[in-house]
């Protein structure tokens, strides 16, 4: 299980029963550069899109912000949890959840390229680095 009292629980310290080769996996190491990749474009897009309309509504792109630092922030626990499993059944879910996670940071990060922040223009680098994500992940996979 993960210790969610830690501050930075996705730091291996953290980790109860973490394999200590993880820290050294390319797409451990890739994940956590999302994370902060994605926060990093959140921060700057939130100051754009936390403005009211002028109607008083607020928009609606500010949570596809949200969505991508949640999304990013999952996929490092399911690689851990995909290394820790035993099962194959249960692994596969894990790698499944992994996969998931990664298109809809890849969706959210399109959906996110059509508001109204300077921040945008930093969408094109996440999805590269999605891009290289994905690869690190199958060849990952193989060798699970």
């Amino acid at each position: 299980m993960i210790n969610f009292e830690c501050i930075d629980f996705i730091d291996i310290k953290c980790m109860d029963n973490t394999p200590l080769h993880l820290s050294e996996l390319p797409v451990y190491k890739k994940a956590k550069e999302i994370i902060d990749l994605s926060q990093s474009i959140s921060v700057y897009m939130n100051t754009d899109l936390s403005e009211l309309k002028n109607d008083g509504s607020e928009d609606i792109d500010i949570y596809f912000t949200g969505d991508i630092v949640q999304q990013s922030i999952s996929l490092a626990p399911e690689i851990i949890s995909a290394e820790r499993e035993r099962h194959t059944e249960r692994k596969h879910r894990h790698l499944e959840s992994l996969r998931r996670l990664t298109n809809l940071l890849y969706k959210n990060s399109y959906r996110l390229e059509k508001s109204n922040s300077n921040g945008k223009d930093f969408l094109p680098v996440l999805r590269k680095e999605l891009r290289k994500f994905k690869k690190l992940q199958k060849h990952w996979m193989l060798t699970l």
